[in-house]
């Protein structure tokens, strides 16, 4: 045991006294034109090293520098500055006059992807015909190898031509890569834009055999989590996995075999993008569960009662991004910065609480210009189809929809957007509508268009035509009796109307409906905004009449009864006009007896009297 012990401790003294004898032998900073001379020479980057070289011994044998920075040629900002520099080398390759660094660790680093750190090539340059040897060192036996990238909370800045800066911040980011230059990644960042952070994290493996031609990249594994104005209260966060390619020929990025979560929602599918002036993208995704409720705010959802209430005030008192537009630029004029072609398709989508499935959609963008040739689903056992154009080419967005809808829910549209009516029944519609910006406050306030509807087993609640309709007879003639029902409802088979929108308000004509016991006709206005209404309706009830006069019953039956129902939609009045009606049928019943007596008496002395009330009448 005292041997070994003693054997370990003659190891140990030779180690550092080899270390220490290479410490004070080889000074670091004779490396420093051979490093800026290889960098040059391979690259064609300019590398500057500030302050004097030294050696680190422990943990690792290094070399520390001061402040660093890699500026392409002909750029006017580096594309790399550090606060220091380390860099790990080997210890024998140094005996041999071999500077092999195993890894470069920069901390406190700002990298800029900006236009102005990319290499400008200066007019009527040589061109250097490839293999030439520019560099002598190169024919000395010094050797040059990097292995290992370490960056310790850094900066990168990232530009695309004339684009607003995007600075990702808290970087770290440890990089492996052997010698036939696949490179092993782990990455982790933090980025702040529009009052909203994104925490990121990836794992990769990249193959940079073909930089800087090609790059090809497997994230295998995604995590992120972005908070924030104008998002859910809890955030969005997810994980997932892509394959990722640039092509610097076309300057083209390409993402494949994407698979991605948010919250509980997916994505899966590929897309491109080519990198010109205006940008070219190609996005084709599939998704099993689209639920917009949990990741877009003012998305009310329905049944969550005094939560839900809750959570849109909250949305609604949240201050949203702050974002300056020039020239009082529309929200959609960014579309005028990039041409696209997508294509979207989900099994579910969850929307304001709207259950929609077997959802398709085809968009496509040119120079501002967005038009949707296919945006249908189902909701229930209905189906529907929004195609439309929003045009943000100039300074005032122009959009136009046409809708086409067949047996939806009425009921649960009227919930989703808030509307407080107590109204259910199978919708049909087709028409034509066109605004200025697609919110549902926008469409209730200034969008304008005309559509024919149609509604089938429709149900109003809390306002019963018949039961109105025959006590107000019976309380104004003794022969009619009240009919008793406990369904405060009008129910109609079928229903249809003439609509017209006009900034705000709604025009309902050729109203037409019936049921097994009445019929109607009619004509009325609604405010979207106030919430009123103002509609007049002719109804004829042929059912449920019980009393003793059967001829004014009868008659009841035939005869069109004036309706008005007006007021806020929470609280609706009706006027009915059936005191009228009785008069006029008593008026007729008096004509009828009295022609009938005429036709029987003409030459009565009493004749002449009875013609005269008869014009009367």
């Amino acid at each position: 045991m005292r041997r070994l012990l003693t054997t370990l401790m003659i190891l140990l003294v030779v180690l550092v006294a080899g270390l220490t004898s290479l410490v004070l032998m080889v000074n670091p900073n004779d490396f420093r034109g051979y490093m800026v001379r290889q960098v040059e020479a391979r690259s064609g980057y300019n590398l500057q090293l500030e302050g004097p070289l030294r050696w680190h011994v422990w943990p690792q044998l290094s070399i520390l520098s001061g402040r660093m920075s890699l500026t392409a040629p002909g750029a006017s900002q580096p594309v790399v500055s550090a606060d220091n520099m380390r860099l790990d080398v080997a210890l024998i390759p140094l005996l041999s006059h071999q500077l092999q660094v195993r890894q470069v660790m920069l901390k406190g680093a700002v990298i800029q992807l900006t236009p102005d750190a990319e290499a400008q090539r200066a007019k009527n340059a040589p061109v250097v015909p490839k293999g030439t040897i520019s560099d002598p060192d190169a024919t000395r036996g010094w050797s040059f190898d990097v292995s290992r990238l370490k960056v310790v909370d850094s900066v990168l800045v990232f530009q695309h031509g004339s684009d607003e800066q995007v600075a990702v911040r808290n970087i770290n980011l440890q990089m492996e890569q052997d010698e036939k230059r696949q490179a092993r990644i782990e990455f982790s960042s933090r980025i702040t834009r529009d009052q909203r952070d994104l925490t990121l994290s990836l794992t990769a493996d990249v193959n940079l055999s073909d930089y800087p031609q090609q790059i090809t990249a497997n994230l295998s594994q995604l995590n992120y989590q972005l908070q924030g104005a104008a998002l859910p209260p809890a955030g969005i966060s997810g994980a997932g996995s892509l394959q990722l390619g640039w092509h610097s020929e076309n300057s083209r990025i390409s993402l494949s075999q994407l698979q991605l979560t948010a919250n509980d929602s997916d994505l899966q599918g590929d897309a491109s993008v080519v990198l010109q002036d205006k940008p070219q993208w190609k996005v084709n995704l599939h998704s099993r569960l689209l639920n917009l409720d949990k990741l877009v705010v003012n998305s009310s959802a329905a049944g969550d009662g005094a939560n839900q209430q809750a959570q849109q005030a909250a949305a609604k008192n949240r201050p949203g991004p702050v974002i300056a537009e020039e020239n009082g630029e529309a929200d959609y004029h960014e579309l005028r910065d990039f041409n696209a072609g997508v294509n979207i398709t989900a099994g579910a989508v969850q929307w304001r609480g709207l259950a929609f499935s077997d959802v398709q959609s085809v968009l496509a963008n040119q120079d501002g210009i967005l038009t949707i040739s296919q945006l249908n689903g189902k909701l229930g056992q209905g189906t529907l189809s929004l195609p439309g154009v929003l045009d943000a080419s100039g300074s005032q967005p122009k959009l136009s929809f046409q809708p086409q809808v067949n047996n939806i829910e009425i009921g649960s549209i009227l919930t989703a957007f808030d509307y407080p009516i107590a109204l259910s029944g199978q919708l049909s519609m087709s028409g034509e509508f066109s605004g200025d910006y697609l919110n549902a406050e926008a469409f209730r306030s200034s969008w304008q268009g005309d559509a024919q509807l149609e509604l089938a087993h429709s149900r109003l609640q809390g306002m019963n035509f018949q039961q109105l309709i025959q006590q107000a007879v019976s309380r104004s003639n003794s022969g009619v009796d009240a009919q008793q029902s406990s369904e405060n409802a009008t129910e109609l088979n079928h229903f249809t109307a003439d609509a017209s929108l006009d900034n705000g308000e709604l025009v309902l004509n050729n109203m037409v409906g019936e049921s097994s016991v009445l019929s109607l006709t009619g004509q009325g206005t609604m405010d979207l905004v106030k919430e009123v209404c103002d509609t007049n309706f002719a109804i004829k009830v042929s059912g449920g009449w019980k009393g003793s006069d059967s001829k004014l019953i009868e008659a009841l039956k035939t005869t069109a009864i004036p309706l008005r129902v007006y007021g806020p939609w929470q609280q609706l009045n009706y006027s009915l006009q059936v005191d009228q009606v009785l008069r006029k049928q008593l008026q007729d019943e008096a004509k009828r007896r009295l022609n009938d007596w005429l036709d029987k008496h003409k030459d009565s002395d009493n004749a002449k009297d009875a013609k005269q009330l008869l014009k009367k009448l």
